[in-house]
């Protein structure tokens, strides 16, 4: 592997932990506004939560994909295996 090759997968893996770190900046950030307004608003019905479920179901997935399985270090090792298989035949 080259080193132009290299950086540009140093590059992109910087731009997705980027992208993540800015969802969950984003995602604090408003859910804190959200219970302020509903505490203020109506105390006794509590909404704020519902949206941070679900927002959060979203961030768990995004947590995922940048550093799970499903990420590109996994999908890249998996297409080296499959490449070094199909030589060997």
């Amino acid at each position: 592997m080259d080193e132009e090759e290299r950086y540009k997968r140093a590059k992109e893996r910087v731009e997705e932990l980027k992208g993540f770190y800015e969802h969950l900046t984003i995602y604090i950030g408003v859910n804190i506004t959200l219970v302020i307004i509903n505490l203020v608003t109506s105390p006794n019905a509590l909404w704020f939560y519902w949206v941070t479920v679900f927002w959060g179901i979203g961030i768990i997935w995004h947590a995922i994909d940048v550093y799970g399985k499903r990420g590109k270090k996994w999908e890249e090792k998996k297409i080296k295996e499959l490449m070094e298989k199909e030589e060997r035949k």
